[in-house]
C-alpha cells in the first residue's frame, strides 16, 4: 500500500513540475524570442525529463511561443544594428544553436548590401584611428583580423582595404 502511494505521489509532483516548468518555458518566451535549442537547455536545467522537454517544446512551437524563422531574424538584426558583427559570425552563433541553413540565410538576406558595406567601411575607418602600426602591411594586416574577429568575410575586407589603400 505504502509504495502504491508513493508512486502515486511521485507522479503528482512529476506533473506540477512540468506544468510549473510549462508555465516558466511561456513566460520567457514571452519576454524574449528563444530558439529550440535555448529552450530546451533551460528546461533540462531546470530538471525536466526529456520525454517533458519535447513535450513543451512541441506546445510551445505549436502554441507560437517558439518560431525558428522569427529568432533567426530577431538574432540577425540585433547582432548586425548593436554588435556590428559580419556575417560570418552571426551565421556561426546561430549554427551552433541548431538553426537550419535555409532559415540562416533568410534571415541573412534581410541585412541590404549596400548597408552591410558601409557598416564595415566605418567599421575599420573607426578602428584605423587607433592603431598602431609600424608599417602599411602592418596596418593592413592588424585592420583585417579586426575585421575578421568581427565576423566579416576575407574577400570583402581585402577589397576594402585595397580601395582605402589607393
Amino acid at each position: 500500500m505504502a509504495k502504491r502511494e508513493l508512486l502515486k505521489e511521485q507522479k503528482v509532483s512529476e506533473s506540477a513540475v512540468y506544468k510549473i516548468a510549462l508555465a516558466k518555458a511561456m513566460a520567457q518566451c514571452s519576454r524574449r524570442e528563444m530558439c529550440i535549442s535555448e529552450i530546451q537547455t533551460k528546461l533540462k536545467s531546470w530538471g525536466v525529463v526529456d520525454d517533458d522537454t519535447e513535450k513543451i517544446t512541441g506546445i510551445l512551437i505549436d502554441e507560437n511561443f517558439i518560431n525558428e524563422i522569427r529568432y533567426a531574424t530577431a538574432f540577425v538584426k540585433d547582432k548586425f544594428n548593436y554588435n556590428k558583427w559580419g556575417k560570418v559570425k552571426i551565421t556561426a552563433h546561430l549554427k551552433s544553436k541548431h538553426i537550419s541553413s535555409g532559415i540562416i540565410t533568410s534571415a541573412l538576406d534581410s541585412i541590404d548590401d549596400e548597408v552591410y558595406k558601409k557598416r564595415l567601411n566605418d567599421l575599420i575607418s573607426g578602428h584605423r584611428r587607433f592603431v598602431k602600426a609600424k608599417n602599411p602591411y602592418d596596418l593592413k594586416a592588424r585592420l583585417l583580423r579586426f575585421g575578421l574577429s568581427k565576423g566579416y568575410e576575407s574577400s570583402l575586407l581585402y577589397e576594402m582595404l585595397n580601395e582605402q589603400e589607393d
